[in-house]
């Protein structure tokens, strides 16, 4: 059932609201627990990178791919509850902000930049 729903947003959120509405999950579920909870679960993704070279941390990357899979995806499931929560379509505000990065980050001055967009 979920290998066939994970190829769409909305298949992903309506799999995440039933393992959370399984377990009587939602009143502990607000925006700010859930921000909470992206944030702490970021940090979690984070130590595995923290102090590292660039180098190094492409070599962590694949040495430890399946547990930092598993903090992207603890990531990615709490944002997808929190967007459906908030009454928000995921895909739509992705590709809201993707467009205005298009407009703030023009290819002409952005290729192979790192700056800010108030800096180009």
């Amino acid at each position: 059932m979920f290998a066939a729903m994970a190829e769409t947003i909305e298949g992903l959120t309506r799999t995440i609201r039933e393992f959370r509405d399984a377990r009587d999950w939602k009143p502990f579920h607000g925006p700010k627990d859930m921000a909470i909870g992206i944030a702490a679960e970021a940090g979690e993704l984070l130590q595995h990178f923290v102090w590292q070279s660039n180098e190094q941390s492409e070599q962590r990357a694949k040495e430890r791919k399946g547990e930092i899979a598993s903090e992207i995806a603890d990531v990615g499931i709490l944002l997808f509850e929190l967007a459906d929560n908030l009454g928000l379509n995921l895909a739509e505000i992705m590709r809201a902000k993707i467009a205005n990065n298009e407009l703030r980050y023009p290819v002409a001055k952005s290729r192979g930049s790192n700056k800010k967009y108030n800096e180009l």
